[in-house]
């Protein structure tokens, strides 16, 4: 006979645990019905999870492709956000999503972690620890993945899966909910399918505009206002903020987003075959015209047309640029005949053009014409911690790179990248996180299972104020009996390759901190041998 003692106790904690599940939910529930960024509802989302299934560690990943995508995280370093995992590259991860039921992983289990060295509280290795990874399925398809991280081997030993079984399923209802919402918000069916269009036709290795600050958000909108129109756009801000990203971002979300994208570097051509590039030439134009050619404008036909360095171009090519943009016609070099090209136009610089326009070295009438729709891309150092979720993405770019199980940034590291002024802004993050993490793993004898970048390794110098070039060092004294003219070239060629090595390579960047022309620039360069 069984003990009625023992069935009321049972039926109470039955009753009592139904009751603490049910109180965690409802405001979940409520939620449902409820408009509130996608942001608030996931971290309500990971909030109750937590306390219902009390760990170290929860995260939210969206999975896109073969990629999954963080969302939310509680208990994880704020990099993480930034990080993007290939599911073939984590076998944790594969199993979560080969099966429709949680997966616990053994304490002894010897696949790799992805969350190794991203756990807070915990400096080194992630020893022996509890882990369980929840497929979300959407219209029985997978949309992501739910972890729970305990650094206590057991701590999952008693849960209830039936309760656990009953959040997924109101998980699985909430993101089902944020995602109808957002498609909602889009202007037309057509918009929806000219987005999805650039999703697949980009690829995987498609860059993404990664940040979370206001100054960040504030440039989103901007682009979603402009991408749906057909204004050209000038973008401006400092060298390496992204220009490129954005006019990138501008035409995949614009109705020509299935047409081609085609992009010149205004300032990587000399003047004489500027002009070729964009209108095209005909057999026997000029000496080396061995056969008729399309120039940019004709290649981006339907599409959008992407001037990188818009401020170098010479005042004639200015001017025929501006006959083409007003009435879609342009004529080969070499050519009487005239094309008709419908092409958007989107045009990026560094240079304050009101500034070249009043010294007249720019076209006041091409200017106007330019900036019909300003943008302005901020610097990273307006854009506060979203320098550590850019970092988070370009150490997963390294990690996969450097075929390592994990690379991550020390607090102080973190604290570092926070202070520093960032001259030369996302670009000379990318770098340092790469240059950092070759470095670091070059002063290992064995190679770690865990990379750890330092504030030492990233070695930032100074306190980067912006616009304060580096100053050459001054070039040793020549020998006694150097010749005065070979010192004189030794020591131009020592500042010309310092000011290129500061600026990527970038000529005309290089002549501005030079003071100097750059048609005169490349005359010295080729003098001294350099081109």
């Amino acid at each position: 006979m069984v003990d009625s003692t023992l069935v009321k106790r049972t039926a109470y904690v039955v009753a009592m645990t139904s009751r603490v599940l049910l109180d965690a939910l409802v405001p979940l529930i409520e939620d449902l019905s409820s408009e509130m960024p996608d942001t608030e509802r996931y971290r309500r989302l990971l909030h109750t999870l937590r306390a219902l299934f009390p760990g170290d560690a929860t995260a939210l990943l969206r999975l896109d492709g073969d990629t999954l995508v963080p969302l939310a995280i509680d208990g994880l370093s704020s990099d993480t956000l930034g990080r993007r995992f290939r599911v073939s590259e984590h076998p944790r991860f594969a199993r979560i999503l080969a099966r429709e039921e949680p997966t616990r992983f053994a304490a002894s289990s010897d696949l790799p972690d992805p969350y190794d060295g991203l756990v807070k509280g915990v400096s080194g290795h992630l020893e022996v620890h509890d882990c369980l990874g929840c497929p979300l399925f959407i219209n029985g398809h997978a949309w992501g993945v739910l972890t729970l991280d305990a650094l206590d081997p057991a701590r999952f030993d008693g849960i209830d899966m039936a309760s656990l079984q009953a959040f997924l399923s109101l998980a699985a209802a909430t993101v089902s909910v944020a995602e109808r919402i957002d498609r909602l918000s889009k202007t037309s069916e057509a918009e929806r399918q000219r987005a999805e269009v650039y999703r697949q036709a980009s690829g995987p290795r498609r860059r993404e505009m990664i940040g979370s600050s206001a100054p960040h958000n504030r440039l989103q909108e901007e682009i979603a206002i402009v991408a749906s129109s057909d204004l050209t756009v000038l973008i401006t801000g400092e060298t390496g903020v992204g220009k490129e990203l954005v006019a990138s971002e501008i035409h995949a979300l614009s109705p020509r987003a299935d047409k081609p994208l085609v992009s010149l570097n205004c300032a990587a051509l000399p003047d004489t075959l500027v002009e070729s590039e964009l209108f095209g030439h005909v057999r026997g134009a000029f000496s080396g015209a061995s056969s008729d050619r399309r120039g940019k404008f004709e290649l981006a036909d339907g599409g959008t047309l992407f001037l990188d360095e818009v401020g170098e171009l010479p005042l004639p090519v200015q001017a025929k640029l501006l006959r083409v943009l007003q009435n879609g016609q342009l004529q080969r070099i070499g050519s009487d005949s005239e094309h008709e090209v419908d092409v958007r136009l989107i045009a990026a610089t560094n240079r304050d053009l009101a500034e070249e326009v009043r010294a007249g070295r720019f076209r006041a009438d091409f200017y106007h014409r330019l900036s019909v729709y300003p943008l302005v891309v901020p610097p990273l150092r307006e854009r506060g911690r979203d320098v550590l979720l850019l970092a988070g993405y370009f150490l997963e770019e390294n990690r996969s790179r450097l075929g390592l199980l994990s690379l991550r940034l020390s607090a102080d590291a973190q604290a570092a990248l926070l202070a520093y002024r960032w001259p030369g802004n996302v670009r000379e993050l990318e770098h340092l996180i790469g240059r950092s993490a070759l470095k670091a793993l070059a002063a290992h004898r064995e190679r770690p299972r865990i990379l750890t970048l330092t504030a030492d390794d990233l070695t930032l110098s100074g306190d980067g104020a912006p616009g304060t070039p580096a100053i050459a060092p001054a070039p040793p004294l020549p020998a006694p009996g150097t010749d005065f003219r070979d010192a004189v070239s030794a020591y131009e060629r020592t500042l010309i390759l310092d000011a290129l090595k500061r600026h990527d390579q970038n000529w005309a960047s290089a002549a501005r901190e030079l003071g100097m022309d750059r048609a005169n620039l490349n005359r010295l360069a080729k003098r001294l041998g350099l081109k």
